[in-house]
């Protein structure tokens, strides 16, 4: 049987000591009036090991998930490298008789190696995080060049001499609106088109294809500062279309699926936050867009519903002894000198309530990881009242943004942060700010994290940070 490469992948998606998740995309074949059914396999084994056994998965792929697939990888050996090969066919035939067929030519196929998760739990984990690729399309013309893609280019070259076992898009993996006017995306089909171009750029696609990569959208998979200006119809129709889009290049790798007891992804999400762990870190991936609920009265906002808020306390106080990483999308500390309203400052009561389990239950090591805000930076919060209640934050983004980017002075870097409460958590220690593009490098052990950041050349910024725990 013939096989095609991915026309959108392959992307190695949520990945542990003896799983991994491979996402890709095929394509629609007409056979006169109608279409021939589209199926995805793939070909693995172990990497190094001559005579190991080639495994094979395959399913069909449909046009409702715009001819994507999820192919997880199960039985797998920890910290153990893989090669693998992803392709499509396309056949007059059902799933039954596509998996009957003994033969495939791989020969036109490109080989990938992805590497498992380390079983030991307490083994330093390194981790890329970024935010805030700026790819402009506007009138169904596309009009910008590859500087988004080159930071991820500066990523493949590091790997290559410092690997990295994961990496965070913490937001705005796509811009659906423009400069928020010039022709947003609101069909379906415009979502899909738009992540097709997002992620079959060279560096980005040879990246996501070796190394899992994590996602979770911000409001620019939407709409700017969703759901601030939604109406009605928004709710009808953009949104369920921006969603269903996210679901199927972002989502649909992730953890937020269990398996079957066949060895597939099943059912259908009913949140888009989600949790792992990979060797010394544990990962909470919060989504701060779509649980949001606004209000000129403060006392009725939300910004996640009490479902994740209950999830999210009771993973920080399960005793793992890890590093507690927090990803939320939109910066939770420090709070913005102005326009701040579509951050966690405009939410006191929920980041109260979060601050005051931390300091209540003395949890340690914990983290908030966040993007957005088109700088880069960390910073520290702690409380006179306990001399050992130590909180970081750190801030990447962007990847690409080609107009102004924020500044140290936009920030409340210094003093007392806003609360509800009486309780007096200090903002402080903050590090050097960096406005360029850029991504960073969390290199995280049990003692601490060590932060780099790199413009998206490639080159150094500055010196890294130690966060110690």
């Amino acid at each position: 049987m013939k096989l095609f490469k991915p026309t959108v992948g392959p992307i190695v998606g949520y990945t542990t000591e003896n799983e991994a998740r491979i996402w890709f995309r095929g394509d629609l074949e007409s056979d006169g009036d109608t279409y021939r059914r589209c199926f995805g396999v793939v070909q693995w084994n172990q990497k190094g090991k001559p005579g190991s056994e080639k495994k094979i998965k395959l399913t069909k792929l449909s046009p409702n998930f715009d001819m994507t697939g999820v192919f997880p990888l199960t039985e797998l050996k920890a910290n153990t490298e893989y090669e693998y090969k992803a392709a499509w066919f396309s056949g007059d035939m059902e799933l039954e008789a596509a998996e009957s067929i003994s033969q495939f030519d791989w020969d036109k196929v490109d080989t990938w190696t992805l590497k498992t998760s380390t079983a030991q739990k307490t083994s330093a984990r390194s981790y890329i995080v970024g935010s805030c690729r700026y790819l402009l399309r506007v009138f169904g013309l596309s009009i910008f060049d590859d500087r988004g893609d080159k930071a991820f280019r500066s990523i493949l070259a590091q790997h290559q001499t410092n690997p990295v076992h994961g990496i965070l898009m913490v937001g705005d993996q796509i811009y659906a609106d423009d400069l928020n006017f010039l022709a947003p995306d609101k069909s379906l089909e415009n979502f899909f088109k738009r992540y097709r171009v997002a992620f079959t750029q060279e560096h980005i696609q040879k990246l996501m294809a070796q190394i899992p990569t994590y996602m979770i959208l911000d409001d620019h998979e939407i709409e700017d500062n969703w759901p601030a200006k939604a109406d009605s119809k928004d709710m009808t129709t953009l949104y369920p279309s921006a969603i269903h889009a996210y679901q199927v290049y972002q989502c649909s790798h992730s953890p937020v699926f269990s398996l079957d007891s066949d060895g597939w992804i099943s059912g259908t999400p009913k949140h888009l936050w989600y949790n792992f762990s990979d060797g010394c870190a544990d990962w909470f991936v919060m989504d701060v867009r779509t649980e949001r609920i606004w209000s000129e009265d403060a006392s009725k906002r939300q910004m996640i519903k009490k479902h994740q808020m209950d999830a999210l306390l009771k993973w920080l106080s399960d005793g793992s002894g890890r590093a507690k990483m927090i990803v939320t999308s939109v910066p939770f500390i420090p709070d913005l000198e102005s326009d701040s309203d579509d951050k966690w400052g405009a939410f006191l009561p929920e980041r109260t309530k979060i601050l005051n389990y931390i300091f209540e239950q003395k949890i340690r090591k914990v983290s908030f990881v966040s993007g957005d805000v088109h700088c880069s930076f960390t910073a520290q919060l702690t409380c006179p009242d306990d001399p050992e209640f130590k909180v970081f934050t750190i801030i990447s983004s962007s990847f690409f943004w080609p107009y102004p980017h924020m500044e140290e002075g936009d920030f409340v870097l210094k003093g007392k942060l806003a609360s509800n409460e009486n309780r007096n958590y200090v903002v402080g220690s903050a590090s050097k700010l960096y406005s360029d593009d850029n991504f960073a490098r969390l290199d995280i052990d049990k003692d601490g994290i060590t932060v780099t950041y790199f413009e998206r050349k490639g080159e150094k910024l500055g010196r890294a940070v130690r966060l110690a725990f």
